[in-house]
């Protein structure tokens, strides 16, 4: 199975969803490819639409490969194995985690503004990405919601591998993805159209939610 573009993976993601009953519901999409996935979702469900970003760690020669995440209160979660294995130092994962929660403090302020962060909790918060490939960045997601007191915390993606979503699985009340792959390569191979999202595509949908939430 392949996905048309991001829309149709998150209408058929939020089908999905829809049988479930959601506690006022806060959908966050991580951008930026996840956040169109996420306004898809909320039509689905209904909710609040927002975004929540994190940022990888890359590793000191291979900038690709993620050795972890920062979530947006500059808590960071890493993959030791790799990190002792690779024999990477303490002070380069703290430089990192330093220049990367600056990034997330810039970028929250790029797509949203002055506008005040949702109140989390109490609530059913639905964390969504256009894929997940090593998991390290939603995973960061999700231990900042959990920070929180949300009823539920929930992943949701259109494809995920089965090794990381049984890991995610044990992270938070509930994992959903429409596809479990045993060959992944790339999120990408699962989508027909899988262009960049912009950050100009990510405010337009996030204006777009919060007009709408005040119509």
């Amino acid at each position: 199975m392949r996905f048309r573009d991001r829309a149709e993976a998150g209408t058929l993601l939020g089908a999905r969803l829809q049988e479930g009953t959601w506690n006022d519901p806060v959908v966050l999409g991580l951008p930026r490819g996840g956040v169109p996935v996420a306004e898809q979702v909320v039509a689905a469900i209904g909710g609040e639409l927002s975004v929540i970003v994190t940022r990888k760690i890359g590793a000191p020669f291979n900038r690709e490969m993620a050795i972890g995440a920062v979530g947006p209160d500059g808590k960071a979660i890493l993959d030791w194995r790799v990190v002792r294995a690779m024999a990477i130092d303490e002070s380069y994962i703290r430089d990192e985690v330093e220049i990367q929660t600056k990034e997330i403090a810039r970028r929250m302020a790029e797509y949203c503004g002055d506008a005040p962060p949702p109140m989390l909790e109490g609530r059913d918060v639905i964390l969504v990405d256009d894929g997940i490939a090593t998991g390290h960045t939603i995973s960061a997601a999700a231990g900042y919601v959990r920070r929180y007191s949300p009823a539920h915390t929930v992943i949701a993606a259109p494809v995920c591998p089965p090794d990381v979503f049984e890991k995610l699985r044990h992270e938070v009340d509930m994992t959903v993805s429409l596809l479990l792959p045993a060959r992944f390569m790339a999120v990408g191979q699962f989508y027909d159209d899988f262009s960049q999202v912009s950050d100009a595509d990510v405010r337009d949908i996030l204006a777009r939610a919060r007009q709408e939430g005040n119509d």
